[in-house]
């Protein structure tokens, strides 16, 4: 086992679960969940701030801020703690409140968006929020996750070359669109070095990544209610649209298991599901999808008996102050 000094120096890179065992699906699923984080955000996390280190963006009295619906939040707040920064997370009432409070654990501020934008949902009035406060204070430093080339550029170095190492004959690869950070890492590379290779996006239904029509989505992670700056979809060859109620019975099956997985996760492997089925009569395909993240922090909600049909709307947790 390696020896570490700071939590972003750990990440388990070569773990995958076939899933023809537990599922009966011709997949192996790439789990990014084992690091500090939980999740595959640590890569774009240690990336971004590397990188506004590096460039003289975050100096003393600095303070990180970033909108997040949970995950790349918890990262930061990782990376934030082990290298001396102040982060404040911006989320929405959809974040799970396990979620939250990990986040403040770890020293973080979190401040809730309760209410929707008319236009651009949640995703809109966090950004709506993060923007104003930005321009009031000169002190807060926006990664922005939205349009940082430093979210992809974290995949394309590690994410994809090492699917490649360990399947040199990958036809298929899924990916979930959210920033579309992980999927425009790993399509081009793969456009690059493996051009045969099908890069297949895996979308919500709800999301208006790809053109899709706007609607309530409960699962956060993938999907977006504001076009994603980073998509370039001349990289990807497929688009599959989720419904949550399929996400939802995709991870109970394989908590059943034993395999306890997040929502991400279980609309990425719904969405293989899908187009394996419709390619049936390739049975040789060599496929693999990726897992951002565990299923710990989604016990109150996909893994809670009658959720969603039991909540109106999205529970909002207790907004939390921000940084004075």
């Amino acid at each position: 086992m390696p020896v570490i000094s700071e939590p972003a120096e750990f990440n388990e890179e070569e773990l995958y679960v076939d899933l023809r065992a537990a599922l009966g699906l011709p997949l192996y699923l790439k789990c990014e969940g084992f690091n500090f984080a939980g999740s595959i955000k640590l890569k774009a996390a240690a990336e971004m701030v590397t990188a506004a280190e590096r460039d003289g963006l975050l100096r003393p009295g600095s303070v990180l801020i970033e909108s997040s619906s949970g995950n790349l939040g918890v990262a930061l707040s990782v990376i934030a703690a082990s290298r001396g920064h102040r982060f404040l997370c911006v989320t929405d009432a959809r974040c799970n409140l396990p979620t939250i409070r990990l986040m403040e654990a770890l020293g973080s501020h979190v401040h809730v968006i309760g209410e929707p934008d008319a236009h651009g949902g949640f995703l809109g009035a966090r950004l709506a929020y993060v923007s104003a406060l930005c321009a009031a204070d000169e002190r807060y430093v926006w990664l922005n996750q939205y349009t940082n080339a430093g979210n992809w550029r974290a995949h394309y170095r590690t994410t994809a070359p090492a699917i490649a190492r360990r399947f040199p004959d990958l036809d298929v690869l899924f990916v979930g669109a959210g920033t579309t950070g992980t999927l425009m890492g790993c399509a081009r590379w793969f456009w690059q070095w493996r051009r045969r290779v099908r890069v297949v996006a895996v979308d919500s239904v709800g999301s208006v990544s790809f053109g899709g029509v706007p609607g309530r989505r409960m699962i956060p992670g993938l999907g977006t209610s504001v076009p994603p700056p980073l998509l370039d979809e001349s990289y990807v060859d497929e688009v599959v649209r989720v419904e949550e109620p399929d996400a939802i019975r995709v991870c109970r099956r394989l908590a059943g298991r034993g395999f306890l997985f997040g929502g991400s996760t279980g609309t990425v492997v719904s969405g293989a599901d899908q187009w394996l089925a419709r390619h049936s009569g390739r049975r040789h395909l060599t496929a693999v999808a990726i897992a951002p993240d565990l299923g710990e922090r989604y016990l109150d909600t996909v893994y809670r008996e009658g959720w969603p049909t039991d909540v109106a709307e999205p529970e909002a947790p207790p907004a939390l102050a921000g940084l004075a």
